[in-house]
């Protein structure tokens, strides 16, 4: 549960934000009781908290009397360099991407030991998939997380083992010692695969996207139905595409905008 403590010496802008963190991919729509329980503060505090939150623009609130988080927020978090820099150097190759294969792009970076996808584009034949712009998936269930784990260090990995690898499908890595050996051969073959490991039926296909100095700052991936993924055709125009988007990076640099955040 989100921002579950209620100690009373938690400053106004501690229990704000347990009020935002609330919400999340299966709770978008809350009402005030819900989000008191999840912030963990009192009924009179999120009625309090709630209404200044609304009338900035971080909440909206339905007909319903719901809230959801307002389009302030998503205007601020735009602002953000993994979101504006590299989304805008990778947009133009993930949509040439999209185009040629017609199957899920994303575009995903690692947050602590979570894979957060800064971009997804489909089309009508893609098979259907759990992630969205903005989400969150394991790392070591997904082609991109794979990656982004692959290239992390040693500590996230460990951490990653520490709290245990969730099974989401019977064909997920959960043994430390074996996902171990998956992310050397990630390094050693230069893309990530996941078959069936996060949804049944499905095979992502992933890459790594470096930064101009050669440190890795995304994963660039595909997803397809797993009766006919090809992985050596899916990995020939990722590796070009995510080369594209170093190239882009590199001007951006050149142009006197800030390098990605480490």
């Amino acid at each position: 549960m989100a921002g579950n403590s209620r100690d009373p010496g938690r400053s106004v802008t501690a229990r704000a934000l347990s009020v935002l963190t609330a919400f999340d991919a299966e709770h978008g729509r809350l009402t005030l009781t819900a989000i008191a329980r999840r912030a963990g503060i009192p009924l009179a505090t999120a009625h309090r908290l709630v209404r200044e939150l609304e009338m900035w623009g971080a909440l909206e609130r339905d007909q319903e009397g719901r809230y959801a988080v307002g389009l302030r927020l998503w205007e601020i978090g735009l602002l953000a360099p993994v979101n504006s820099r590299l989304r805008e150097a990778a947009l133009p190759h993930l949509q040439e991407l999209c185009r040629t294969t017609h199957d899920n792009v994303h575009l995903a970076v690692r947050d602590e030991v979570d894979a957060m996808y800064v971009e997804k584009l489909t089309t009508p034949r893609a098979v259907s998939i759990v992630s969205r712009a903005g989400g969150r998936l394991p790392l070591h269930a997904t082609g991109v997380g794979k990656v982004l784990l692959a290239h992390a260090p040693a500590s996230v990995v460990h951490e990653c083992c520490e709290r245990g690898l969730a099974r989401h499908t019977p064909y997920t890595i959960t043994e430390p010692g074996r996902l171990g050996r998956e992310l050397q051969a990630v390094r050693s073959r230069g893309f990530a695969q996941a078959n069936e490991e996060m949804t049944l039926g499905n095979c992502s296909v992933a890459v790594p996207v470096h930064d101009p100095d050669g440190t890795v700052v995304a994963a660039l991936g595909v997803v397809t139905h797993s009766a006919r993924a090809e992985v050596a055709k899916l990995v020939k125009p990722l590796l070009p595409a995510a080369e594209g988007i170093t190239q882009r990076l590199g001007e951006q640099d050149r142009s006197g905008l800030a390098s990605l955040p480490r």
